[in-house]
């Protein structure tokens, strides 16, 4: 091994074969919550990517937590069984590491899909449902408002994810990613700007942090110790007066002291009003400020598309893993041509071997074992 994108990485429980997550990409696809066979083509065709990590898409841990009506669901024994074929299809035939990001929408959930626009779909229309929140706030002018939350909301909600938590060890994960990020739920309780609330869950940063680090604590308690349990954070608003990196920091601190086995670094997605510079790379600087104060395991994002730009930012230290999404859609084999750019290796399926070029004839051989 030559590169440090291929070597290999711990993430609490969790070993790894190389540094390369699938990051979680919603794919609008399901029915009623439920893997189609979209799912089996989509997750089984990365499956053989060569990638040490693959996240599933954000998982609803109930009804109205979807981002729309086509989201994944987990949020009954139905949802997992449905699943189960799924994950078995992708154990047969592939050594990648799978994780699932269990998450909850918010106010931004009761949406159309995007290929038809994306709007939120107002309560009492077809497809469309009351959404809840921590604060009677709408995300978007002339959406409908959510629901403040009430005492007996919030522990409805952190169920749903303990139980979701617990289907998804049940299923063979290996991990599980809590969606703290982008505009969802969590995130729109650690937000000052979605979150108004003067009880004990709003008003200072360790009262909005109150929340999600609850769940946190009930899903890690709900699955064995050998099973990783990780976040996915939004580290700022992109707003001024919002959510920001030094709350970010935070908030890393205090998942670490809970046991958070890996920290998944984005940014953005709470607000319309958001301002985001976006070039390559541009979420990086974040990922490492967040690695070096805390020593958590890093995940880093953010138009990531070239193999010696991730190596890079490796070797600098700034993530101590690349999370992938547009790049693998376009390029479901990106893995492979980075190991033959690098000069290393990764798996690929014994039926796909006589595919390598002859310049790279050595590029799946010390995994065939594997």
């Amino acid at each position: 091994m030559n590169s440090m994108l291929f070597s290999p990485v711990t993430l609490g429980p969790l070993q790894l074969s190389n540094r390369i997550a699938i990051a979680p990409m919603c794919q609008y696809s399901a029915v009623d919550g439920l893997p189609t066979d979209w799912h089996t083509i989509h997750l089984g065709n990365l499956a053989l990517s060569g990638a040490g990590l693959l996240i599933i898409e954000a998982t609803a841990v109930t009804p109205e937590g979807r981002i729309s009506y086509a989201d994944l669901g987990l949020w009954s024994d139905d949802h997992a069984d449905a699943l189960q074929p799924v994950i078995r299809a992708m154990r047969r035939y592939s050594p990648i590491k799978i994780a699932v990001q269990l998450a909850h929408a918010g106010r931004k959930a009761s949406t159309d899909v995007p290929w038809d626009g994306g709007a939120q779909i107002a309560p009492g229309q077809p497809c469309g449902w009351q959404t809840v929140a921590p604060s009677a706030l709408a995300h978007a002018e002339g959406e409908a408002p959510p629901l403040a939350l009430d005492t007996e909301g919030l522990a409805r909600i952190r169920g749903g994810f303990v139980d979701a938590a617990r289907r998804a060890h049940a299923l063979g994960l290996d991990a599980i990613e809590l969606h703290g990020a982008h505009g969802y739920l969590m995130h729109q309780f650690l937000s000052p700007l979605s979150n108004t609330r003067d009880d004990d869950y709003g008003g200072s940063l360790e009262n909005r942090m109150r929340f999600p680090l609850e769940i946190f604590e009930a899903v890690r308690a709900s699955v064995p110790q050998e099973m990783a349990v990780g976040m996915r954070i939004s580290a700022t608003d992109w707003v001024e007066g919002g959510w920001d990196l030094e709350q970010s920091v935070r908030l890393a601190h205090a998942l670490k002291e809970r046991g958070c086995d890996f920290i998944h670094v984005s940014t953005g997605g709470l607000s319309p009003l958001q301002t985001i510079p976006v070039g390559p790379g541009y979420q990086i600087d974040f990922a490492e400020r967040i690695k070096r104060e805390t020593a958590m395991p890093t995940i880093g994002v953010g138009l990531i598309t070239e193999a010696k730009q991730a190596e890079s930012i490796l070797q600098q230290g700034q993530a101590d893993m690349i999370g992938l999404a547009r790049a693998m859609l376009y390029d479901p084999r990106w893995p492979w041509h980075a190991a033959a750019e690098l000069g290393d290796q990764v798996f690929a399926p014994p039926q796909y071997w006589r595919s390598q070029p002859r310049q790279y004839k050595e590029l799946f051989g010390s995994m065939r074992a594997g």
